[in-house]
C-alpha cells in the first residue's frame, strides 16, 4: 500500500472514531457502533495502531453488551460479537508495555460480563482469576496506584462472587465477598461495604445452611446501613431496595410478619416515590436527548445555537439534582436500573420495574394471609401487567416458546417469568380461599401453560404447580385426585421443608376420603412429619402439622389430647403468622372438640370468633363447617328457634358452593387440572445447553420467597407454601 494510500486509511479511521464519539456524546449509540465497526474492518484497521485498535473494539465492546432499548438485551448475536472484539483486544493488550494496566483490567471485566451473558461459566472464571492475578502484579509493581487497585479488586470480587453462586459454590462466594469488602472498607466507601454485605446475605439466603450465619449477616447489613447518615440513604435507591428486600426475605422466612409487614410498608411508600422520580427523571432526560439533537445540526444561527446551549445546561443541572451519588452520565446510560455500585462496577440486582413488581409481591404475600383480598388484587393486576409489557419488550407474546429465546434474553426473560408465575401463584390462593374455583382454574391454567412453554427456564416450579393441583382438586371436593398431585409435587422437590408439607397436605385429603384405609394412608404420611416438624426454619411448617395431627386425634377419639395440641398450634399461628384462614379452622377445630367435651359456653365464643373470621375471608367451606357444629350446638342445648335459624342459613351456604362447584365442574379446565397425571412436556431445548444459557438464574427458582429472583441458586431451597389455611378446608364436616 502506498504512502498516500496509508495516509488516507488513518485519516479515514481517525475520522470514524472521532464520528463516533460525537455519536456517544448525542447518546445515538447505534450509530456509534457502526461507526467503530466500520473503523475496525480493512482497510480502515490496518491504519490504527495496537493501543487505539485494542481501544475501539473495547468502546465497541461495551456498546454491544449494554442493554438499549425497551427489552433491556443486547440486540441478537451481540454478545458473541463483543467477545470476539474483547478477546481481539486482549490479545493486542498482553504484550503492549505501554498499555495501560487500568485498559487490561477494564477488557478482563468486560470479557467476563460476555462470558456471563453467554453462559460460558468456565471461561468467566478464568478470565477473573486471571484479571485479580495481573491486578495483583500491577500493585505491586507500583502502576497501579492503592485507590484504583482496591477499587478494581472490588469490581472482580463482585463478579466472581456472582460466577461462584451460580456454579453452586456458596463458600467460595462469601469468601470473595469478604475479600470485596475487606478492600472496600480500605477504599473508605461505605456504599461499597454496604453493597458487598447485601450481597454475602443474598448469598446466605439462597443457600441457607446456618441460622446463626444467616442472621449474624443480617445484623452486620443492618449496622452499616443504620451507621449511614439520612441524605445518603435517601440517594442510594439501589442499595436501599435491595437491602429492604433481602431483610424483608428473611423476616418472611423466619416467620416475623409483623416485622415484615413493617418493612414491607416502607417499600411500598419508597417504589411509590422513586417511580414518581423516575418519570420526572425520563421527562428531563428526554428533553434533553432533543436538545442535543437540534444542536447537533447545521446550520443553527448563532441566537439559537446560544438559547439551547443554555437550556441544555439547565436540564443538566436539573438532572445532576435528581441523581443523587449517581453521575449524571449513569442516569443516561443505565436509566432504568438502580445502580449498587460506582463505577467500574455499575452493578445492579434487578431491572427497575423488576423491583417495583417485587415489592407489589411482597404486599400481596404480607397481606394475604390477613384477608387484604382487595388490595392484593389490585397488586396482582398491577404486577400482571407490568411483566407482561416487560415479556413483550422481550418478542415473548403467543407461540413464542423458549426454543425461540436469544442468548441475550434468557436471563431477563427467565427473571419475569419466574416472578409471573408467582403472582399466578397467589392469585389461585386467595381465589380458592374465597371459593372462585373457575378465577382458580383459569390462573392455575395459565401457570400450566407457561410452564410447558418454558419448561426449563421454570422447571424450578412444576412442584409448585402440582401442589397447586393438589389445593384445588381438594377445595372442590376430588380427594383422591388432590393426595395423587401433592405426593407427584413431593417427588418433584428436594426441599425438605416442601416434602413435608406435600405429605401433610396429602394427609388431609386422605383423612377426607373417610375410610379406615385412607385414615391408615394419612396417618403413615403425618408420623414422619410431625417427627422433624422442630428443625424448619420459621413456624409455618409445624402450625400446619400439629393442625393435622390435632386432626387425627380427632379422628382418633382422642378430644383432650387433640385439644391440648390444637390450643398450642393456635398460639403460634396467631402470634406469629398472623395467617386468619388458619386461626379461624384451628378456632373451629377447638370450638367442635369444646362441644364433644360438653362445654357449650366456651364452644359458643370460640365458634363466633371463628365464624367472623371465615366471614372476612369470604371461606364459604369454612363458615359452613362453623354453621354444622353450630347446629349441633343448639340442638345439644334444645335452642329450637336457633337450631331452625342457623340450619336455613346452613343450606343457603350449601347451595351456594354447590353452586360454585356445578360451575367449575362444567368448565374444560376442571378435568385437565385434577386429572391424575403429571404435566406432560416435549422438550423444547437441550437441557444441559439451556441451563448452562440461563446461567443458573430461574432453573431451580424458589418460589417460598423470591429472594433467588436476580441471583441463582445451585438447587431449590423452599418452595412457596401454598397459603397454610388454603388445603385444610376439606376438614369441614359433611352431614
Amino acid at each position: 500500500m502506498s504512502v498516500a494510500a496509508v495516509s488516507a486509511s488513518s485519516a479515514s479511521a481517525e475520522g470514524l472514531l472521532a464520528l463516533a464519539d460525537e455519536a456517544e456524546r448525542r447518546r445515538d449509540f447505534s450509530a456509534a457502533a457502526s461507526c467503530l465497526e466500520s473503523a475496525l474492518r480493512p482497510p480502515h484497521a490496518a491504519a490504527l495502531l495496537p493501543l487505539a485498535e485494542a481501544r475501539a473494539r473495547l468502546r465497541l465492546a461495551a456498546l454491544l453488551l449494554a442493554p438499549r432499548g425497551s427489552s433491556r438485551a443486547p440486540r441478537p448475536g451481540a454478545p458473541a460479537a463483543a467477545k470476539a472484539h474483547l478477546e481481539r483486544a486482549l490479545l493486542i493488550l498482553s504484550p503492549l508495555p505501554s498499555a495501560p494496566p487500568r485498559l487490561k483490567l477494564l477488557a478482563h471485566s468486560h470479557l467476563a460480563g460476555a462470558y456471563a451473558v453467554l453462559g460460558a461459566l468456565p471461561s468467566q472464571k478464568h478470565v477473573l482469576h486471571r484479571a485479580l492475578g495481573l491486578l495483583a502484579s500491577a500493585s505491586a509493581s507500583g502502576l497501579l496506584q492503592r485507590g484504583p487497585a482496591l477499587l478494581w479488586t472490588c469490581n472482580f470480587q463482585a463478579q466472581l462472587a456472582s460466577a461462584l453462586t451460580v456454579d453452586g459454590d456458596a463458600a467460595s462466594a462469601l469468601s470473595a465477598l469478604s475479600a470485596g469488602g475487606t478492600a472496600a472498607a480500605e477504599l473508605g466507601s461505605p456504599q461499597l461495604e454496604l453493597f458487598f454485605a447485601a450481597s454475602a446475605l443474598h448469598v446466605h439466603l439462597l443457600c441457607w445452611e446456618d441460622s446463626a450465619a444467616v442472621e449474624n449477616s443480617v445484623t452486620h447489613a443492618t449496622q452499616l446501613w443504620d451507621a449511614l447518615p439520612a441524605q445518603q440513604k435517601e440517594h442510594w435507591v439501589g442499595l436501599f431496595f435491595y437491602i429492604e428486600l433481602l431483610r424483608t426475605f428473611y423476616l418472611l422466612r423466619v416467620c416475623e410478619y409483623k416485622a415484615a409487614s413493617q418493612r414491607v410498608e416502607r417499600l411500598d411508600t419508597a417504589a411509590k416515590s422513586e417511580l414518581q422520580r423516575c418519570r420526572h427523571m425520563k421527562e428531563l432526560a428526554n428533553e434533553l436527548r432533543a436538545v442535543e439533537r437540534t444542536l447537533g445540526q447545521p446550520g443553527l444561527k448563532e441566537r439559537e445555537r446560544s438559547a439551547l446551549s443554555h437550556k441544555q445546561r439547565q436540564l443538566k443541572a436539573q438532572l445532576r439534582v435528581s441523581c443523587g451519588y449517581d453521575s449524571l452520565a449513569d442516569v443516561l446510560d443505565y436509566g432504568d436500573k438502580l445502580l449498587l455500585a460506582p463505577p467500574p462496577m455499575h452493578g445492579e440486582w434487578l431491572p427497575r420495574t423488576a423491583v417495583f413488581v417485587l415489592v407489589d409481591l411482597m404486599v400481596v404475600m404480607v397481606g394475604r394471609p390477613k384477608g387484604v383480598f382487595k388490595e392484593c388484587g389490585k397488586r396482582i393486576d398491577s404486577g400482571l401487567r407490568l411483566i407482561h409489557d416487560e415479556l413483550v419488550k422481550l418478542g415473548i407474546v403467543d407461540g413464542v416458546t423458549e426454543v425461540n429465546l436469544e442468548h441475550s434474553t434468557i436471563w431477563t426473560a427467565g427473571l419475569y417469568l419466574t416472578l409471573l408465575l408467582q403472582f399466578l401463584e397467589n392469585k389461585v390462593a386467595v381465589e380458592l380461599t374465597r371459593s372462585e374455583f373457575v378465577e382458580a382454574q383459569e390462573a392455575l391454567a395459565q401457570m400450566k401453560n407457561w410452564f410447558a412453554r418454558f419448561p426449563t427456564i421454570l422447571q424450578g416450579c412444576e412442584s409448585t404447580i402440582e401442589m397447586l393441583r393438589g389445593q384445588y382438586a381438594h377445595s372442590v371436593g376430588c380427594f383422591d385426585e388432590a393426595a395423587f398431585h401433592f405426593l407427584e409435587a413431593m417427588k418433584l422437590t428436594e426441599s425438605k421443608s416442601m416434602q413435608s408439607m406435600c405429605q401433610v397436605y396429602a394427609a388431609v385429603s386422605y383423612i377426607c376420603k373417610g375410610d379406615a384405609e385412607s385414615s391408615s394412608q394419612a396417618l403413615e404420611l403425618v408420623g414422619p412429619a410431625f417427627r422433624t416438624m422442630d428443625s424448619f426454619v420459621g413456624v409455618r411448617e409445624k402450625t400446619c402439622i400439629i393442625f393435622v395431627y390435632g386432626l387425627l386425634l380427632m379422628r382418633q377419639h382422642n378430644p383432650q389430647e387433640a385439644r391440648n395440641r390444637l390450643a398450642s398450634g393456635l398460639r403460634i399461628a396467631h402470634q406469629q403468622l398472623g395467617n386468619i384462614q388458619l386461626v379461624s379452622q384451628y378456632l373451629t377445630m377447638l370450638g367442635t372438640l369444646a362441644l364433644q367435651l360438653h362445654d357449650a359456653g366456651q364452644a359458643r365464643e370460640i365458634l363466633k370468633s371463628s365464624l367472623t373470621l371465615a366471614k372476612t375471608l369470604f371461606d364459604i367451606p369454612t363458615q359452613i363447617w362453623i354453621l354444622s357444629v353450630f347446629t349441633e350446638l343448639y340442638r345439644e342445648l334444645e335452642e329450637r328457634g336457633n337450631e331452625m335459624e342457623n340450619y336455613e342459613y346452613e343450606r343457603k351456604k350449601e347451595d351456594d358452593l354447590q353452586r360454585r362447584l356445578s360451575e367449575a365442574y362444567s368448565h374444560a379446565f376442571h378435568q385437565e387440572l385434577i386429572e391424575k397425571s403429571r404435566i406432560q412436556i416435549q422438550p423444547l431445548h437441550d437441557l444441559s445447553r439451556m441451563q448452562s444459557e440461563m446461567a443458573g438464574p430461574t432453573a431451580n427458582s424458589d418460589l417460598d420467597i423470591p429472594e433467588s429472583v436476580g441471583l441463582s441458586a445451585p438447587q431449590p431451597s423452599l418452595r412457596r407454601l401454598v397459603d397454610q389455611g388454603s388445603g385444610r378446608r376439606s376438614t369441614r364436616r359433611r352431614q
